[in-house]
């Protein structure tokens, strides 16, 4: 029998002790009066799971198209936590780390897995270098990419990582290879209460992203991909997402709709040729397009440096239209919460300047 959204798991503990219904209420609202600054993110969270409304508002990351606050079901919820719990075998009493800060929807899910699976969470300031006790066994923890790279050292007593929020470069997913836990990247997004396919980076590594019990995939008319999941909205989604299914449960993401670049009339995926370069690039770096006469949009490769000491060779294995015809040196890209580049925003700074 699936639990309600109002009942508390009686092994749940929140940085050691153990809280009911009206107690965690007390708890929240300490955070939010006295707590630092995570902490009121995490008192206000709760103050919202436990009153008497059925759903929460977030605000959606964009993945589907502009930034907007939308409500999702609590029970929704509930079962998105029950599907992870299933999925990566969590059991009553086991530990997870929260690392993530709780007005996003991956730090609430964090702690709604662990009030209705019965997990021992411990929270700690969400840094990009998270500081938490690296003598200390978890079961499970989230984090973004940056946080993964920082830690990666200290991993040794996590069973599992999940991570999200921003693609995992070939330089850390190469890293992570000798890393003892099991690490999984996450596909989902606000909508679908974060994951709805993963990808296993280590180990026994997947190919492409599969998609979770009782969710099913399509493509629309721009090859972007379309996520039903009735247990955790009631709509299909329909994301920005460029993909290539595989299998009826396998799909490789290529890029962002939003992203595709029309140069002399080809249509052209930027992320595919960022893949390509990403182990002959020591900067960051991301491709985009400016406007031109000829080809109406003209690749360009920005680079978050001062200056271009890029050597032409790195572009020798690229096809004859991926060849970046400009490199523009931009000093600071400007980044989401999660560590994603806002390629949009950096963008408009060269425009500007």
């Amino acid at each position: 029998m699936t639990p309600h959204y109002s009942k508390i798991h009686n092994r749940f503990r929140l940085d050691g002790r153990y809280f009911n219904h009206d107690a965690l209420k007390e708890v929240a609202y300490s955070f939010v009066k006295e707590g630092l600054p995570y902490e009121v993110n995490i008192g206000d969270f709760l103050i919202d799971w436990l009153n008497d409304k059925s759903y929460v508002e977030v605000k959606t990351s964009g993945s589907t198209g502009a930034s907007k606050t939308i409500r999702l079901n609590k029970q929704f919820m509930v079962n998105s936590a029950i599907a992870t719990g299933d999925f990566f075998g969590l059991e009553p009493g086991q530990k997870a780390l929260l690392c993530l800060p709780s007005n996003f929807i991956a730090g609430k899910m964090m702690l709604v897995r662990a009030m209705i699976l019965g997990l021992e969470i411990d929270t700690v300031e969400p840094t990009t270098l998270p500081v938490f006790n690296h003598g200390k066994h978890y079961d499970f923890c989230a984090m973004i990419p940056m946080q993964l790279s920082n830690t990666i050292n200290h991993l040794q007593n996590i069973s599992t990582v999940i991570v999200g929020g921003a693609k995992v470069s070939a330089k850390l997913s190469e890293a992570i290879q000798t890393c003892p836990s099991r690490v999984y990247e996450t596909y989902g997004m606000t909508e679908t209460i974060t994951h709805v396919a993963v990808k296993r980076l280590n180990g026994n590594s997947d190919t492409y992203f599969n998609i979770l019990p009782n969710v099913s995939i399509s493509l629309d008319e721009r090859q972007c991909l379309k996520i039903d999941a009735p247990h955790l909205c009631t709509e299909t989604i329909v994301t920005n997402d460029v993909v290539e299914l595989h299998s009826n449960t396998e799909f490789e993401l290529l890029g962002r709709f939003d992203n595709v670049i029309n140069s002399g009339g080809l249509k052209i995926n930027p992320e595919q040729i960022e893949q390509q370069l990403e182990s002959k690039i020591e900067d960051n770096f991301f491709v985009s397009s400016l406007p031109d006469e000829t080809l109406g949009e003209k690749l360009v490769l920005v680079l978050e440096s001062e200056d271009n000491t890029l050597d032409a060779s790195v572009f020798e294995r690229l096809e004859k239209h991926h060849v970046p015809k400009e490199v523009i040196c931009i000093p600071k890209f400007v980044y989401t919460a999660s560590g994603k580049v806002q390629r949009s925003k950096t963008m408009a700074q060269e425009v500007e300047a």
